[in-house]
């Protein structure tokens, strides 16, 4: 199998923002050809990373490399990349057509060659027979199918995407997911994509990129990220899960709760302060007798495919998925397999929360 090749290297970049640092010595390869997802919550340096990927932000400290060559100094106009932005920048005067052939014309291109490369585009984004339409007269989703046919019309190596599917409904969310994923195969070009949805990053994605504070924390396919963090935060951003404080007081033996638990893990320390992280799929729900350690249960949820328990165990709170309904106040056993416990360096990172309300930078306020 032929071994891809680099299309996008970014070596060591700072960016600032006034007194803030966004970025913080950014290093990323991307392959030709991949689809690569660059996730995190908000003010996480991504948007930014993906503009000194276009062009549109030059970086303080470091080198932009695209196919082994320095492109610092290169404008937006000139590097062999597109960008589909979050309100898609279509032009409303002009009709379907229009759109998508608009780069072409700019290139003064034949115009029998506008015709048959329009038809193709059309064709490739499901939206044969709309050439006429006008843009207002389109639905959310059909005018992000322009916004993709208008963008890969000219054949950019590298197609840019800045958190496309966010204004879209969720069923909607859904099928474009696996629609851009497809266009991304068909076409054979790599897509560099933005978002802050998990389920986005783990449906479409060949590799993930997970940042926080303007660092990247873990690099990885989408099973590697979500199967196996490398610290709490990221076990904490990608999917649910219970993470608590242990010690590894030896290779594969690790205690919370105050109790010992095989794991699979070694390379600790002695006696090494952990973070240990268990998915709530992950607890098997047992008599009270044949658990590993009990707990009680406070609410449940029903989520379609599983119920969703929050237990209190010890007083703090633990989250179960599971297929069984237990009632609330109900006393319950847990389970997990070594190779269900996953253990971590302790980190600085704080753990992430949707609610957290310490300050963020808002990268695009101040652009």
């Amino acid at each position: 199998m032929t071994q891809k090749q680099n299309i996008i290297d970014l070596k060591d970049i700072v960016v600032k923002f006034d007194d803030e640092t966004v970025l913080k010595g950014i290093n990323l390869s991307i392959k030709d050809k991949e689809f690569v997802t660059l996730l995190g919550p908000s003010g996480c340096g991504k948007t930014t990373t993906l503009r000194i990927i276009g062009g549109f932000v030059l970086p303080d400290e470091g080198e932009i490399f695209f196919e082994g060559k320095k492109i610092n100094g290169v404008p937006p106009y000139k590097r062999q990349v597109n960008t589909i932005f979050q309100r898609y920048a279509l032009f409303p005067h002009l009709n379907v057509y229009e759109n998508v052939a608009f780069g072409l014309r700019i290139k003064k291109r034949p115009e029998k060659e506008i015709r048959t490369r329009v038809k193709e585009m059309l064709a490739l984004v499901g939206l044969q027979g709309y050439e006429r339409r006008n843009i207002d007269a389109l639905s959310g989703g059909q005018q992000q199918r322009v916004a993709i046919a208008r963008a890969v019309i000219n054949q950019p190596k590298v197609l840019l995407l800045d958190e496309p599917l966010a204004a879209l409904d969720l069923k909607l969310r859904k099928e474009m997911q696996v629609e851009l994923k497809k266009i991304q195969q068909s076409l054979g070009i790599t897509f560099v994509y933005v978002t802050h949805d998990q389920e986005e990053a783990l449906t479409m994605s060949d590799t993930v990129v997970v940042m926080n504070h303007g660092v990247i924390q873990q690099i990885g396919t989408p099973q590697d990220i979500y199967n196996e963090p490398q610290n709490a935060f990221v076990a904490d951003f990608i999917g649910e899960s219970n993470i608590v404080d242990g010690v590894m007081p030896e290779d594969l033996r690790v205690q919370f709760l105050g109790r010992d638990f095989v794991c699979v893990d070694k390379g600790f320390a002695p006696d090494e302060p952990v973070d240990v992280v268990i998915r709530p799929e992950d607890i098997k729900v047992v008599p009270p007798a044949e658990g590993q350690f009990t707990g009680q249960v406070d609410t449940v949820t029903f989520k379609g495919v599983h119920y969703e328990m929050i237990v209190k165990v010890e007083g703090k709170d633990w989250m179960i998925h599971s297929t069984k309904c237990e009632e609330p106040g109900a006393v319950i056993g847990m389970r997990v397999d070594p190779f269900d416990i996953h253990i971590m360096h302790k980190s600085d990172e704080p753990i992430y929360r949707d609610d957290d309300p310490s300050t963020v930078i808002d990268e695009e306020a101040v652009q």
